[in-house]
């Protein structure tokens, strides 16, 4: 299975592809989709959204995990990465992509067993699951490969929750 992390932002948006093979989880490949914020905002979301779904269409994933904004201190922030969350899931949805979302502390505590995790413990976490020789940079590609890795984690037990009729959003 092919899941796609997407750690949402408007100036640097991380993507990162995990498959699983047997038990093993491998990194297929991750990035960032970069805009320039001296650029007009419609400008930038359309750069972002046409990127978005060029990856979505290039990758063929069958889940994008896209991180769920819980809690932003900065308004400004929070807006920015709202939008590009937006396109983020709206580009998965019209691939026919499964789309599911998880906060930074489920992604933590998935990824490490700590939901308060420091980033560089989830970074090592996410080498280690992937047998990476380092840790994966830049910092928002390492995001995106930890919402991937949680999912991977976390997917038989939502399945098991779906069947059973208790699943997300009942």
């Amino acid at each position: 299975m092919f899941v796609l992390g997407i750690d949402p932002g408007l100036t640097r948006c991380g993507y990162g592809l995990v498959a699983r093979q047997g038990q093993r989880l491998r990194a297929v490949t991750a990035g960032v989709v970069a805009t320039d914020a001296g650029d007009p905002l419609p400008e930038r979301l359309a750069r972002l959204q046409g990127e978005l779904r060029a990856l979505v269409a290039e990758l063929e994933p069958a889940v994008v995990a896209v991180e769920r904004v819980f809690f932003q201190v900065n308004a400004r922030t929070a807006m920015s990465v709202g939008q590009a969350s937006g396109l983020a899931l709206a580009a998965a949805a019209a691939a026919g992509c499964q789309v599911v979302q998880y906060t930074a502390n489920e992604v933590k505590q998935a990824v490490t067993g700590y939901g308060a995790a420091p980033k560089e413990q989830v970074q090592r976490m996410v080498a280690a699951q992937l047998g990476l020789a380092e840790r994966p940079r830049p910092a928002d590609a390492a995001d995106a490969l930890a919402l991937a890795v949680c999912h991977h984690a976390m997917a038989p037990l939502r399945a098991r929750l779906a069947a059973a009729g208790e699943g997300p959003g009942r």
